[in-house]
């Protein structure tokens, strides 16, 4: 692989860009593999590079139903921060934060990281308490978070409306200084392209049709669209769709998989300098580098795997934006799209092993796995390597619904579901 590098970027300048070759190859799927993921999205991606940079595992296929991170990953609002409430909680975001700070030079791809950081509004006594409790607890565990009044609040975030008269009055804000945003697509890309230039084999419309199981009732292999792949460990990442594939396994998943609705805007010049997030009134905000208002909404009250949602979603997400920040009402938007969020009862992942031996699974992030994404994979590679789960990752394994020691963040997703 050729590395991207001040010298590289200048020398195809000069020759308008006509030597760069393929990011990542385009293989056909071998007879077996070492391991097999199951999800070409960030944290599949993300997975494979970690197994093959920290495990040697480089017989590795990550094979994907559509395109590379044509899922969740491409479908987010690229927020990233760990400000959340539980220990179990703080360690998985916080070590993925701690991987997001230096991932451009890890991968030698530009992730487009800007910790610009992410402030989330009370409106009430509720949200006070709650917010302040989610500071106190993050300070503990060494994680940067601070409450703000709101005057200090528009300080940092000049737009915001803090007036008495909102329906919903600014009483508040807690501030990560170190949350902000990424590019999504260049986090698929980066990690496409460092697993691959280490021999991972990355597989596009190939769908996981079934599973085959040895006399033992371990795995032997997937079926595919591509045919069958002998493998003895499978890793999967699917999801929205986890349900489904782990169905084909013969295994029930305790998933709810919801429309998750967000919009752009017309593009502007630089207005909005931070991350935006109201749960009372389920919309949260940012400017892309493009100049775009990213706005997200809550989740729809439906269950369905389809990739839109109702259109009283993000009307009622506008109306709450414009609220907030007059200046914006007379904003056009210009495209809104889907994803499909998969969630535990606990609005908790899962990540580890399942009752099938060979059998992983990474599943249940709701609405918060993109900000999860390269510590999400580096904990599940571990866990497939090993087979046994990573400390960090050691509370999300599925025992924790029948032993009923759940981790319950619903609160802390600052997004309605």
């Amino acid at each position: 692989m050729r590395r991207f590098s001040l010298k590289s970027l200048i020398s195809e300048a000069f020759n308008a860009h006509q030597g760069w070759e393929r990011q990542w190859r385009t293989p056909e799927p071998k007879a077996a593999y070492d391991a097999v993921i199951a999800g070409g999205g960030g944290h599949g991606l993300a997975t494979a590079y970690y197994l093959a940079k920290e495990h040697g595992l480089t017989n590795i296929a990550v094979i994907e139903k559509g395109w590379l991170g044509g899922g969740n990953t491409g479908r987010n609002t690229t927020i990233i921060r760990s400000n959340y409430l539980y220990e179990e909680s703080e360690a998985i975001y916080e070590h993925a934060m701690k991987l997001w700070a230096g991932l451009s030079q890890e991968l030698n791809y530009n992730v487009m990281y800007s910790q610009r950081g992410v402030l989330m509004l009370a409106h009430n006594s509720h949200d006070v308490q709650s917010f302040k409790r989610h500071v106190y607890a993050n300070r503990l565990a060494g994680i940067d978070n601070e409450w703000l009044t709101p005057d200090e609040a528009k300080e940092f975030c000049p737009p915001l409306n803090i007036s008495p008269d909102l329906r919903y009055p600014i009483v508040g804000a807690a501030l990560q200084r170190r949350g902000g945003v990424a590019r999504h697509d260049a986090v698929a890309w980066g990690y496409a392209r460092g697993a691959d230039a280490m021999g991972v084999d990355i597989i596009q419309n190939c769908e996981v049709t079934g599973f085959r199981r040895d006399a033992g009732g371990a795995i032997a292999g997937v079926e595919t669209s591509k045919g069958f792949i002998a493998t003895k460990r499978v890793g999967v990442v699917a999801a929205g769709h986890t349900s489904v594939v782990m169905a084909r396994a013969g295994l029930r998943m305790p998933l709810e998989s919801f429309p998750l609705q967000a919009l752009v805007s017309e593009p502007v010049k630089p207005v909005f300098p931070c991350v935006v997030m109201s749960n009372a009134v389920h919309a949260y905000i940012s400017q892309s580098d493009k100049g775009e208002l990213v706005i997200g909404a809550g989740t729809d009250q439906y269950i369905s795997y389809s990739q839109q949602g109702g259109l009283h979603i993000p009307i009622h997400t506008l109306d709450a934006i414009c609220e907030l920040f007059p200046q914006f009402s007379r904003m056009r938007m210009l495209r809104s799209w889907g994803g499909i969020v998969d969630v535990t009862p606990d609005r908790s992942p899962i990540i580890g092993k399942t009752p099938i031996p060979g059998l992983y699974v990474n599943c249940g992030w709701g609405t918060g796995g993109f900000k999860a994404t390269p510590g999400s994979g580096n904990v599940f590679a571990w866990t497939i390597a090993k087979g046994e789960p990573h400390p960090i990752n050691a509370p999300f394994t599925l025992d924790r619904f029948r032993t009923g020691r759940l981790i319950d963040e619903a609160a802390a997703a600052a997004v309605a579901h």
